[in-house]
């Protein structure tokens, strides 16, 4: 029985409207071009993440923690004035001014009296006394203005112990002989406070970093051998960590300041210090280690590593430290405050530093006269804004570079 002629057609018809809905629109008028734009874009970055070395990733990720970048600023800022301090410091931080013992700071100003705009200057300071306190009072005089210059001439000096020279970063003319420029006050003897703690930087900084550095090599070397190897060597070593952490840090490192002999010179009393502070601070970072040691052991990349014939001291400081060098890091960076911490509080007793050495801690101590803190508060603020500065700094860029030492963690 064959089909009527109408209905065939019209089957056909339906069945032609039906591939024609089913069939996709021409390339022309497809709509979703930006995905196929984004598509390479995509694909380009993660092939440029995949591909980058670790320091790469490292600071990709270090570059979008604000604050770590502002501490790493103030950081290089610190560093580069205590490495440059005889070229920064307007006069040398041992001479004396006797007419401006306990001088304020000196206003910088750049708008005269008739508010006309000129280069940095100052006004003329005459000093009076008060006949009722016997306080010196300083009084300026606007009919005389000297204006501040980059790089004059001042006291020689040698740069780095290396060549002798006198340009200073900046100054008065070397023929103003009775005026100064106190960018933060005069101590009680006339000294510029600003110069000294130009050089006051160099010491209080790098003491935290040589100390921190002998922790490090400390705690590396012990810590390591304990979570390594195990056994009895794990034993003794963590008893002696135990020995040491229980004693009070404080108490421990006065008495080992106070058997420093007094009449030491600047040199060995600064390296005393150092070795004070990185006995007792290695500690921590050995208990990090080692902790870390334990867990790594029985990786597979250390397996391998041995059946490839990899020495020990090799897979340890090839394979193993590298993987946690995000817990070194973040280890490092709260053990440098914490020495800078330490010699300031010795050297504000009276137990690290002496004078004619000069650090942020001795400045501190000076200050703590009752009349030079009554009358000549920035004494005590100055370096103590310093010290605190300092501290916040490595604390946020240790927070950055600890995020940063895992580059893939979103």
């Amino acid at each position: 029985m064959t089909t009527p002629e109408p209905q065939a057609n019209e089957l056909r018809s339906s069945r032609v409207m039906t591939e024609a809905e089913a069939c996709p629109p021409p390339v022309e008028a497809m709509e979703p071009l930006e995905v196929l734009d984004t598509e390479p874009v995509v694909a380009k970055e993660e092939e440029r993440l995949y591909v980058a070395g670790q320091w790469q990733l490292m600071w990709w990720k270090f570059r979008k923690h604000k604050m770590a970048l502002v501490g790493g600023v103030i950081l290089i800022i610190l560093y580069v004035i205590g490495a440059f301090c005889e070229f920064i410091a307007p006069y040398d931080p041992e001479a004396y001014f006797i007419r401006y013992k306990l001088a304020p700071p000196t206003p910088i100003r750049i708008f005269d009296t008739t508010g006309k705009l000129h280069a940095p200057f100052i006004y003329h300071r005459d000093r009076t006394k008060d006949l009722e306190t016997l306080r010196d009072i300083y009084t300026e005089n606007p009919e005389i203005m000297y204006p501040i210059r980059f790089f004059v001439k001042g006291t020689p000096y040698k740069f780095w112990g290396l060549w002798e020279t006198d340009i200073k970063l900046f100054g008065l003319a070397p023929e103003v002989e009775d005026q100064a420029v106190f960018l933060l006050g005069a101590d009680r003897m006339g000294r510029d406070l600003f110069s000294r703690l130009c050089y006051g930087a160099r010491l209080s900084l790098s003491i935290g970093l040589v100390g921190v550095f002998l922790s490090l090599a400390l705690g590396i070397v012990l810590g390591g051998i304990s979570g390594y190897y195990g056994g009895r060597v794990d034993t003794i070593i963590q008893r002696v960590i135990e020995f040491v952490r229980t004693i009070p840090t404080i108490p421990l490192w006065m008495a080992l300041s106070a058997a420093l002999p007094a009449d030491w010179p600047i040199i060995k009393l600064y390296f005393g210090i150092t070795i004070i502070l990185s006995l007792v601070g290695w500690t921590g970072m050995a208990r990090v280690v080692r902790g870390r040691f334990l867990s790594l052991r029985q990786e597979d990349f250390v397996l391998a590593a041995r059946l490839c014939g990899s020495g020990e001291m090799r897979i340890i400081l090839r394979h193993m430290v590298p993987s946690f060098l995000s817990h070194i890091i973040a280890s490092l960076t709260l053990s440098i405050p914490g020495q800078i911490l330490g010699e300031t509080g010795l050297s504000f007793l009276g137990l690290g530093l002496r004078a004619p050495a000069i650090s942020w801690g001795v400045l501190l101590q000076e200050a703590q006269n009752v009349r030079s803190l009554t009358l000549a508060p920035w004494l005590l603020y100055a370096p103590a804004v310093c010290v605190v500065l300092t501290v916040f700094a490595y604390n946020f860029l240790g927070d950055g570079l600890r995020d940063a030492a895992d580059p893939y963690a979103r």
